[in-house]
């Protein structure tokens, strides 16, 4: 057998053993929504680990042994950015020694470039509470976020995935299309809260507000990421004797004992907002969290 015909055999014998064309592209989300964004425009090019769920507090995660094996695989991290996970990604990010992910490599991904940030702070000051220094980080409240984003994702999973840029960007189109219309969809639906007066837990709804027209009067924590206290509570109840509300909101994960007190004595019901992916039994994609976002809003008017 001839040089030239053993090095065919070897070629072919490694060939069989080589990873297949469909090997998926490892991504690590920060939140669930852009777990959800990235699955809807890798299809099945990736696979997806969400480092939160929407019962947990965004702000406060843990860098635990789990999230840091994930990291230390990951081909690609997918952010919110804007310091909300500034307690615990900078430390899966030292501690995994994986250059892929770090800041400003092609692998780590924020989507709060993408968007025009909302409550950007003059001065930053700790007296203040949980004050973000780029602005009001709880973008994906707001669905033509999501749509800003999605077209910034797609361009970094085909620079990130070469081999399926194609791929990714027919995902992205069908995306698009089908996120436009239903866009549109959920503005018809949201027509009547337009002016609705609320009272918000935290105030992670800025975006949603700005989006439909709400106007968020009073909030019940004293100082952003300060639980409410019942000296705060019972100022806000005052107010809305002044200015009534329609609603008091806040996520799924936030404490309900401060919403139901003032409901209770205020008359008005408790929106509990899914906030993100997984929040609620109907958001279990981001078509459903924008679904349910609207329909728990308009049955408060009922």
């Amino acid at each position: 057998m001839t040089k030239t015909s053993i090095k065919c055999l070897l070629a072919t014998a490694l060939a069989a053993f080589a990873l297949p064309s469909f090997a998926t592209l490892s991504i690590l989300a920060c939140e669930p929504e852009w777990g959800a964004l990235a699955q809807e425009l890798g299809g099945d090019k990736v696979s997806i680990y969400n480092a939160t769920n929407a019962f947990q507090d965004p702000h406060h995660v843990q860098a635990k042994p789990s999230l840091l094996a994930r990291a230390r695989s990951a081909d690609m991290v997918v952010c919110t950015g804007a310091q909300l996970e500034i307690g615990w990604l900078p430390i899966l990010q030292q501690q995994a020694g994986n250059a892929r992910i770090q800041a400003g490599q092609p692998g780590y991904f924020e989507a709060a470039p993408y968007v025009r940030m909302l409550e950007l702070p003059s001065s930053i000051d700790r007296s203040l509470g949980d004050v973000h220094p780029g602005g009001n980080p709880h973008i994906q409240t707001d669905p033509r976020n999501i749509g800003l984003v999605a077209a910034g994702m797609a361009q970094r999973l085909a620079a990130v995935d070469p081999a399926n840029a194609a791929a990714y960007r027919a995902n992205y189109q069908a995306f698009a299309a089908r996120w436009t219309a239903a866009l549109a969809n959920w503005e018809k639906q949201a027509a009547p809260l337009k002016g609705m007066n609320i009272v918000v837990h935290h105030k992670a709804f800025v975006y949603l507000e700005n989006w439909l027209g709400l106007k968020e009067i009073a909030t019940l924590e004293p100082k952003p990421g300060v639980e409410p206290t019942a000296a705060h509570l019972s100022e806000v109840l005052a107010l809305l004797q002044r200015q009534p509300a329609q609603a008091v909101v806040r996520s799924v994960y936030n404490d309900p004992r401060g919403s139901e007190w003032l409901a209770e004595r205020a008359k008005i019901p408790v929106v509990v907002l899914p906030f993100t992916v997984g929040g609620s039994e109907r958001a279990k994609d981001l078509f459903g969290l924008y679904d349910d976002t609207v329909q728990r809003l308009l049955a408060a008017l009922k």
